[in-house]
């Protein structure tokens, strides 16, 4: 293809910023995938195994390993043209591919481990061993070849650690494959003969991306809302379920209310007019990724607390209950940082008193821990209503 032909594929000055209806088909998958990794969860902290932080950890590298294909598509649809026929192609396969590796989350790290390494190795090496040579001749084919590279490094350890079936040995590779993905990212892809990429290489569509984000989100609020409602549908329908159920949706419209308080409806503006735009665009993509963790350990603690209300909170019930809760508000204070460049007192403050009632909570039943998250998420929320009372219009720092 020519430099005229790949010019086609990229997004142009004044093209509509909003996200497709494609986009919103793509993410349907990761509803899926969020339920699958939450109640991958629930397993990890109920099963008779006696290192539960080890099976928490697996859990963490999968829900790295979908984020990362999330994000990189969003990615590719924010610095291409979503109308063009072959980028619709593009993401219709990983769309495939990610409902593979959904469909492999829970025994990833048992009998599916080839499945889920192999739609995940395929989905980043399929992409680039496309866009590198339909960007012949344009200045983006640099960009392109830098992603193929890393990828293609990190799949070494990916294969490699899905051939030992159910062994500590595919913990380590995969351990290193996902540092090595994210690693890649944070230094902007150092590559062997290409360099790094300049601030002016990394282009970012401010309102596309935001809205992309925000998305993800919702679609993370929508996975704990289908996990209450199952859950609360397969129980004996009791007071204690019903108030378990009660709470959970209350905990997932402050979730709502908090992150959409000011930061979080404002970021695509702190993206347009910050000098290094995509570096921003990386830290929000932090911030995303610790609320969306916080949110499916929230959905995992959830689905105990209705099945259990007055059952006994052991340490690792009480992690999910309140240290879901407590990472959505630590991803939140750095969502707030990155546009704000200043943190409410509240959400720091919030996440350590989740951490230091970790203690005591581990003598109440499950539905007091609930209760307990609930009530400092709403103390934060009613701290975000007293802010905008007084300073109702901030504005964004310089660039």
């Amino acid at each position: 293809m020519t430099s005229g032909g790949a010019a086609e594929l990229l997004r142009k000055p004044g093209q509509p910023q909003r996200a497709t209806f494609l986009e919103l088909f793509f993410d349907l998958v990761f509803i899926f995938a969020l339920n699958r990794i939450a109640h991958r969860l629930v397993e990890d902290i109920t099963s008779q195994r006696r290192i539960v932080l080890t099976e928490a950890g697996q859990t963490l590298v999968v829900l790295l390993a979908v984020w990362l294909v999330w994000t990189a598509t969003a990615i590719i649809t924010d610095l291409y043209d979503p109308d063009q026929p072959q980028i619709q192609l593009l993401v219709v396969a990983t769309m495939f591919a990610s409902l593979v590796m959904a469909v492999a989350v829970p025994a990833a790290f048992g009998r599916r481990g080839l499945l889920f390494a192999g739609a995940y190795v395929a989905i980043h090496i399929g992409r680039g061993l496309y866009l590198v040579p339909a960007l012949r001749g344009h200045e983006a084919q640099r960009r392109a070849a830098r992603v193929l590279f890393w990828f293609g490094v990190s799949a070494v350890p990916w294969i490699a650690g899905a051939l030992f079936p159910e062994s500590v040995t595919r913990g380590v590779l995969w351990t290193l494959a996902i540092a090595l993905d994210y690693a890649a990212l944070v230094f902007r892809l150092p590559t062997p003969g290409l360099g790094r990429p300049s601030v002016t290489e990394l282009p970012v569509t401010a309102e596309h991306l935001s809205e992309r984000y925000r998305q993800f989100f919702i679609i993370a609020l929508g996975e704990l809302i289908i996990v209450a409602s199952a859950a609360f549908s397969g129980s004996d329908l009791r007071p204690g379920s019903a108030a378990a159920f009660a709470v959970s949706f209350a905990t997932t419209v402050l979730f709502w209310r908090i992150y959409l308080y000011t930061a979080g409806g404002v970021f695509h503006a702190a993206i347009a007019t910050a000098r290094r735009p995509g570096r921003l665009a990386l830290t929000l993509s932090v911030a995303h990724l610790l609320m969306v963790a916080g949110i499916v350990a929230t959905s995992a603690g959830v689905e105990l607390v209705i099945a259990h209300p007055f059952g006994h909170t052991d340490s690792a019930w009480a992690a999910v209950i309140l240290g879901g809760p407590a990472l959505f508000l630590l991803g939140r204070a750095v969502l707030e940082y990155a546009v704000f460049s200043r943190i409410s007192p509240s959400r720091p403050i919030g996440a350590l008193v989740l951490a230091a009632a970790a203690p005591g909570i581990v003598h109440t039943p499950p539905l007091s821990a609930a209760t307990a998250s609930l009530l400092v998420l709403t103390a934060v929320a009613v701290t975000d209503v007293a802010r905008t009372r007084r300073h109702p219009r901030e504005p964004l720092p310089p660039g």
